[in-house]
């Protein structure tokens, strides 16, 4: 998190979207802080100085969103809030810049390294590659240090302005034991800084800094500077080790050549023009829950589908709008009109004209006037608005749609949802947490391949995935609208520079205009202007001229402790959503040789019930998930696997014939799903589906095991078969989410 001075309120343009925020800002504090893994209302009530009210809206209106997880009264941050972080980290361009030359550093020098980037008076971290030993030196991505505590702050400071050291030293005077830094110790005593003030001229003489053991005992680490094309430092490089292998001055002497003979390779990938990624096919495989249209939509949207196969073979899902799908939550259809809610709002009411800016006005007079003043001239022009065809698509409609371009569009997805959820739903948070997903889109970015926006999925090896659309950002001007909001750009306290460098250097971060964020949500200009206005003040943007980009602050809504999850981590709250839904066990399988080998199980509380502990290994062959599994080889993996398989009769229904059995395996990965039928154990009956990570792969089976006396195998496979499919495409969204950037966290991981 970001510990800088805490900027000014912002001036009325978008207040749901400002206590959003504080509310997301205070949940990841006290997950990273407190390692709490829920929190309780009140807990934000005490935390933020929020209504116990407004922090009810807010928190209601997020997990609507699929941001937070609700139960009961508990309170915790979900996998999808990592679409906020990817969109920064996609919009920089520094992870796919830059981590092939970490991967290729850690490898050639065996230590962990990582890329930083400044981020007011601290250093954040976008790319790690850590080294696998017993004493594990990494931080996770997301994570924020004081500059003053780790090797590439000497070299950001070295260019700070006056006003930049005015708010260090104001930081450091309000927190003197940097207990505000989950992630590094707290000082044992106040330090007076003259040595960082020495460090940064040492860095700014000799090109590279270090760190003797000051974020703790034993850690040390190189920096080295990446500038980008307008001579700027970017971010740096760190090689982190341990005094058992280093001292500093060893490790300066193993890594500068190294590091040095990388950096200009380095420089010239970010300053590479970008390329536009052609448009993959996608599709959504969302399906209704019983709670409501509109919250269905906004908490499965950008589900990916399970595979091509399964979304062929699947039973119909439920309409989604389409708005959803393409552009995330709160992302409404390209020119869909935007109304207000308590920031304001009558001015998208029913009735009025989806083109032109009264379309979207959102705030009342006065409010839209104060809005105005402060941006500058409103703009003039309708937005964009392809033909609609009416509320809701299907989602291979909706597909279908995105690979042709267009789109049938009707109406707000977060106009939808504040109809049908009522005030409890807050439309400008939504709308302004569209507009910070929509900063990391695809056309902001250096790709080679097509993300959705926020980086929730991608899709390759023709498998289906739902991505975002590519915004052909016109290059308008946006007039005073975007230089009044530089003035305000900068991130906290003051420290003008941000991620300068990074947004400037060749095709890298290059931004997004007004007219481009604006169809890239489908809200009004003017919606879409006080939107970027609140994330400037509050330091989650920046303008540069007529574009916007996201700053590396972005990371501090709940990126760190999020992406320390595992795979399995992942799986267990779909998994608990499944068993609550069809009430019977759910249990996630690996292949391992020639058996399978759970590692997730939900069991359902039932008299006679399936009791399968973690690490419990059967045949492959007369299984469900290994059936799932097997189907999900390639032909010659396949073939090779079958041919050292001699299947042994464990019932009397099992299949022992080699050859019927790839018949078998042929038909799973044709249907995509398995249902074996007492062929493990007399009585028992499992019907699974594959889990793909994000490349397509099938990495794991999930399954539903029941007692074949609770109705015919036909009747299992209609009730049980969309739920599993639904529970198995989330799984696959929130994989892709959490691994857009980076590897999975520490725990069980896909495929192992």
């Amino acid at each position: 998190m970001s510990f800088s001075p805490v900027p000014p309120p912002v001036n009325g343009p978008v207040g749901p979207l400002e206590r959003g925020l504080a509310v997301l800002r205070e949940l990841t504090r006290l997950a990273a802080q407190e390692g709490r893994a829920t929190v309780r209302p009140g807990d934000l009530v005490r935390g933020t100085g929020l209504a116990r009210s407004v922090v009810d809206r807010v928190v209601a209106t997020l997990e609507q969103l699929g941001y937070v997880t609700l139960d009961g009264r508990d309170i915790g941050l979900a996998v999808r809030l990592m679409e906020l972080g990817n969109a920064y980290l996609a919009a920089s361009g520094l992870p796919a810049a830059l981590g092939p030359f970490a991967e290729r550093l850690a490898d050639g020098l065996d230590e962990s390294v990582s890329v930083a980037v400044p981020d007011g008076g601290g250093v954040r971290f976008v790319v790690q590659v850590t080294r696998r030993r017993t004493m594990s030196l990494a931080f996770r991505i997301g994570d924020l240090l004081p500059a003053e505590r780790c090797s590439p702050g000497p070299l950001f400071a070295a260019e700070w302005s006056g006003a930049d050291w005015a708010a260090w030293r104001a930081r450091r005077a309000g927190d003197p034991l940097d207990t505000a830094f989950p992630a590094v110790p707290p000082r044992h005593r106040p330090d007076s800084g003259a040595d960082f003030e020495a460090r940064v001229k040492e860095a700014a003489h000799d090109g590279w800094a270090t760190d003797d053991q000051l974020i703790e005992p034993g850690l040390v680490a190189v920096s080295v500077p990446v500038r980008d094309a307008s001579g700027r430092i970017a971010c740096a490089v760190n090689v982190v080790s341990h005094t058992s292998r280093h001292d500093v001055d060893s490790l300066r002497a193993a890594v500068l050549g190294p590091l040095g003979a990388e950096v200009p390779a380095m420089e010239a990938a970010l300053a590479a023009p970008r390329r536009r990624p052609a448009v993959l096919a996608a599709s959504t495989a969302s399906t209704a829950s019983t709670a409501s249209t509109a919250s269905t939509a906004l908490a499965a949207s950008a589900a990916p589908a399970a595979s091509a196969a399964s979304v062929a073979s699947a039973a119909p899902v439920a309409p989604v709008p389409w708005g959803v799908g393409a552009f995330g939550p709160a992302g409404s259809a390209p020119g869909a009109p935007s109304g207000g809610d308590d920031a304001g709002g009558g001015a998208g009411a029913a009735g009025t004209t989806p083109l032109g800016p009264a379309a979207g006005g959102g705030l009342p007079a006065a409010d839209e006037t104060r809005a105005e003043s402060a941006l500058g001239a409103p703009s003039s022009g309708p937005s964009a608005q392809p033909a609609g065809s009416g509320r809701t698509r299907s989602a291979a409609g909706a597909a279908s749609a995105a690979v042709g371009g267009t789109s049938a569009v009707s109406e707000d997805p977060a106009r939808m949802a504040k109809r049908e959820l009522g005030a409890g739903f807050l439309q400008s948070l939504a709308r302004g947490l569209a507009v910070l997903r929509a900063l990391g889109g695809v056309e902001a970015t250096s790709w080679g391949e097509t993300r959705a926006v926020g980086g929730a999925a991608r899709a390759v090896e023709g498998v289906g995935r739902s991505v975002g659309r590519a915004v052909d950002g016109e290059a308008r001007a946006v007039g005073d609208a975007a230089r009044g909001a530089s003035g305000a750009a900068g991130g906290i306290g003051g420290m003008t520079h941000g991620l300068v460098g990074a947004g400037q250097g060749g095709g890298l971060g290059g931004g997004m205009t007004l007219t481009a964020v604006a169809e890239a949500t489908g809200l009004a200009r003017a919606t879409a202007r006080r939107s970027l206005l609140t994330l400037v003040e509050l330091g989650y943007a920046e303008a540069d001229g007529r574009t916007f980009r996201p700053l590396p602050r972005v990371l501090e809504l709940g990126y760190a402790p999020l992406a320390e999850l595992g795979f399995t981590d992942i799986a267990q709250p779909h998994m608990r959503e499944l068993v609550r839904t069809v009430h019977e066990s759910a249990s996630l399988a690996v292949l391992d040789g020639g058996d399978i080998r759970y590692i997730a199980r939900v069991p359902t509380v039932r008299i006679m019930s399936v009791n399968i502990t973690i690490g419990t290994r059967f045949p492959a062959y007369a299984t469900s998930m290994g059936r799932v599994l097997l189907a999900g080889l390639d032909t010659d993996a396949r073939a090779a696997h079958l041919a050292d398989v001699r299947p042994r009769p464990l019932t009397r229904h099992t299949v022992t014939s080699v050859p019927e059995l790839a018949r078998v395996v042929e038909r799973a990965a044709a249907e995509g799903h398995a249902l074996v039928d007492q062929e493990l154990e007399e009585g028992l009956r499992s019907l699974a589906v594959p889990v793909r990570d994000v490349r397509g792969r099938v990495v794991a089976a999930l399954n539903v095991a029941t007692h074949a006396g609770r109705g015919t195998a036909e009747s299992v496979r209609g009730e049980l078969l969309p739920a599993l499919r639904t529970t198995a495409a989330r799984i696959e969204a929130d994989l892709a989410t959490a691994s857009a950037h980076h590897a999975l966290g520490a725990g069980e991981r896909v495929g192992a």
